[in-house]
Formats: C-alpha cells, structure tokens, sequence
C-alpha cells in the first residue's frame, strides 16, 4: 500500500471532526448571542425615547422658570430662560425626523417661535405684561406637547 492513500482518509477525517466542532462552536456562540443583542438592541431604543423625553422636559422647564422668574420681577433671568426655550424648540425643530416632537407638534410650535423678538424685547424692557403672555406662551407649548 501507498503511504499517501492511508494518511489521506485519516486526514480528511480530523479535518470533518474539526469543521463538526467549529460549526458546533460557532452555533453555540451564536445562540448566547443572539439574544444579547437583542437585549442591547432594546435597550439603545429605550434610552432614545428617555432622551427625547429628558429633552422635552428640558425645554419645558426652561419656559416654566422664566414664567415664574417674570412673575416674580427678575427679567433678566426670565429672558435667559426664554431664550433657552426657544433656542431649543428651535434644535428639535431642526432635528426633522429625529426629533422628540412628532410633524404636528414642530409646525404648532412654529408658530410659538413668531414670539420669541416681542417676548425677548418685553423681557428686556422689564415689562409686567411679559409675565402673562409667558404664562399664554406655557399653556399653549404645554397643550402642544402634552
């Protein structure tokens, strides 16, 4: 007999046993990962809606605070907090598509943004009446977004 002829089903044979092993390996692998992934998959989902919504909250605030500071007569800080609200709303409406506000919240809140010179302006001038139309300004963004 030939050398060649006997090693050769000897080889062939480790090489199925190892390919069987790799593939059994990699199944294996596969099966721990697999639901990992989807594990991490749902939970980035979750993080971008709680994002969203910690911007919107965010947002929210800052009009609140400079609501409440308007009442309470410290305009200037009333219209930092403005302006940060608008600025903001400005940012998400920008985002398009991946913003926390749906296409019928950005084009209600664009029309809140027509306000922002006139209530930056009366904020500046320390104008009383800049704390009522902040409060008009809160329940109209609040009935938008809510």
């Amino acid at each position: 007999m030939n050398i060649d002829e006997q090693s050769t089903p000897v080889e062939t044979s480790w090489l199925r046993r190892l390919l069987g092993h790799t593939l059994l390996l990699l199944l294996v692998f596969l099966l721990g990962f697999i639901p990992m992934w989807e594990k991490s998959r749902k939970a980035r989902s979750r993080l971008a809606r709680t994002r969203k919504q910690l911007r919107l909250a965010r947002t929210r605030n800052s009009l609140a605070s400079a609501t409440i500071d308007a009442f309470l007569g410290n305009y200037e800080s009333a219209r930092q907090s403005a302006g940060d609200f608008f600025t903001a709303v400005r940012v998400e409406i920008d985002k398009r598509e991946y913003s926390a506000l749906s296409l019928v919240q950005r084009e209600s809140v664009v029309l809140l943004l027509n306000q922002r010179d006139a209530m930056i302006t009366l904020l500046a001038r320390s104008d009383p009446n800049a704390a009522a139309q902040l409060l008009d300004l809160y329940s109209a963004y609040r009935e938008i977004v809510n």
